[in-house]
């Protein structure tokens, strides 16, 4: 079964109510582990773990990788297939207690690679960028902003298309980087 980068896709709703399956897609978010790996590092039974890699398997979330023979049992890696993307009117629909669901993980996990990058010479590069424009905007204003953002986003997913058909099955030169792209509005007291 295929799922679709929809999140108000019921069949995606219910993959991400579990806390468990969140935590396992935050786990396999950038890199490839197995569920054994995964059930040690968040402290869960490796049962409930395998049983949920299975659900997200099957809802198209994650991808078997690899088999390792291990100990007498082989092991199973898994990836997660694909980042989801949401556009605006997806999102608008999206409850409340999803958005959390799925922003307050990610903007943890954003904020964990940037301190990482800081102190490992991420932003040792010439080109590297980090800005924050804290911006006071009217209605037209967060509109136009959010159509500039939209189309950096869409460029940036194309280089990155274009990048690794460039490199191909090698990584030789692969430069692994993150591009930040965001815009929320300020609590009232400037706390974000």
């Amino acid at each position: 079964m295929a799922l679709t980068d929809d999140i108000t896709d019921p069949r995606l709703a219910k993959a991400l109510a579990h806390p468990l399956r969140l935590d396992i897609l935050r786990h396999l978010g950038d890199r490839t582990a197995s569920p054994s790996e995964i059930a040690e590092e968040i402290g869960a039974p490796l049962t409930n773990v395998s049983y949920h890699v299975r659900k997200l398997r099957a809802l198209g979330l994650i991808k078997l990788v690899r088999k390792t023979p291990k100990r007498g049992v082989v092991e199973h890696y898994y990836s997660a297939v694909r980042r989801l993307t949401v556009r605006a009117d997806t999102w608008e629909q999206t409850p409340s207690i999803v958005k959390e669901a799925l922003m307050k993980p990610a903007a943890e996990r954003v904020l964990r690679n940037m301190g990482q990058a800081a102190t490992s010479g991420g932003f040792d590069r010439r080109e590297a960028h980090l800005s924050n424009s804290e911006v006071v905007l009217d209605e037209r204003g967060w509109k136009e902003v959010a159509d500039v953002l939209e189309k950096a986003f869409d460029q940036v997913q194309q280089i990155d298309a274009d990048s690794r058909k460039r490199m191909g099955k090698s990584s030789d030169g692969a430069i692994r980087a993150t591009a930040l792209i965001a815009l929320f509005e300020m609590s009232e007291d400037g706390a974000g």
